[in-house]
């Protein structure tokens, strides 16, 4: 059983990312979902990311650091798009830390002060068009990284993993399941 934290993306904790913790879950593994946005949702991501910018993406981070603190050392920290951002930070800079699963998303090491730690393993997940991301900050962490698993799907969809949204894709999302599973087990 492998520990994991998992951040929400910007539209919220949704149905779709409970979900996906679940079958984590069911796989075996412990996972913890905290909500950065005390219980708000949004239909779309313009108005999500309309919310982070309010908020903060400083303050988002520091919300998953003060999350993180509940669970122990030995942890793999996951995010999806947003959520990307405390979870790279804490895989980053956490001593102890496991890993990190990069759904949607990525910086570059340097964003968080430090090159990437070589006793934590890495796995992203993205699109090839997704004009949500940077792909070549994601390819450049996942070189930074060494031994970085970088899975990239076809298409331009962004958050193709929650169920619970109209961009989802069931083909790509099993697939992204069934990678996070198989790297959760090797860590355990």
């Amino acid at each position: 059983m492998t520990h994991v934290i998992l951040f929400h993306h910007a539209q919220g904790l949704t149905d779709g990312v409970a979900d996906f913790a679940q079958r984590l879950r069911d796989a075996g593994h412990d996972v913890v979902v905290p909500d950065l946005y005390d219980g708000l949702t949004f239909d779309n991501i313009d108005a999500g990311v309309a919310h982070a910018e309010k908020t903060g993406f400083d303050t988002i981070i520091e919300r998953g650091e003060r999350a993180a603190d509940a669970v122990g050392p030995h942890t793999v920290y996951a995010g999806f798009s947003l959520g990307t951002l405390p979870a790279q930070k804490l895989a980053q800079t956490r001593s102890g830390a496991l890993g990190a699963l990069l759904f949607h998303g990525g910086v570059p090491a340097a964003m968080f002060g430090s090159a990437w730690p070589a006793a934590v393993a890495l796995q992203l997940h993205v699109t090839a068009e997704d004009e949500w991301i940077e792909l070549l900050e994601v390819e450049e962490l996942a070189e930074d990284a060494g031994a970085a698993e970088l899975f990239i799907y076809p298409g331009s969809a962004h958050l193709v993993a929650d169920s619970s949204l109209g961009e989802y894709n069931e083909e790509i999302a099993e697939l992204i399941l069934t990678r996070t599973i198989e790297f959760l087990d090797r860590l355990a």
